[in-house]
């Protein structure tokens, strides 16, 4: 299994990406990347939720698409922290209201109830699906 090692942004706004491969384990590793960059920047009152949210975009990316890879990215601005998920699709992420049984399908609900706001942007080659989250001024 290749990873790539986490590797902090070099110039403009502060931040850091891995790719994983597209596996259930991911996830795990996404919120350890995450939890390293908020910790580098002063910013762990934002790690219950930031770890909800990547985990559900991750888990999103894993179950969704054909990717055989993903990447998550973690950029700040100011107080404000972005969280994203790059993956190969171009299918565009979608809430569902799934009835009180189901047992999926409540991952975006969550991002957007966690998040101050989520939205997804398409590129050519695929999507990157993200969140942010808004932290203590520092």
């Amino acid at each position: 299994m290749i990873t790539t090692p986490a590797r902090p942004a070099g110039t403009g706004v502060p931040g850091y990406a891995q790719s994983f491969p597209r596996t259930p384990a991911a996830a795990g590793r996404a919120r350890s990347l995450v939890s390293t960059a908020l910790s580098a920047w002063g910013h762990e009152e934002l790690g219950y939720a930031s770890s909800q949210i990547v985990s559900e975009l991750v888990n999103n990316a894993v179950t969704h698409t054909r990717s055989s890879a993903i990447q998550v990215v973690i950029s700040r601005e100011r107080f404000r922290v972005r969280i994203g998920v790059i993956d190969r699709s171009l299918a565009a992420p979608t809430i569902r209201c799934p009835d009180e049984n189901a047992e999926s399908g409540r991952g975006l609900v969550l991002v957007a109830a966690l998040s101050a706001s989520w939205g997804y942007e398409r590129k050519q080659w695929g999507k990157v699906v993200w969140a942010e989250l808004t932290g203590e001024e520092k």
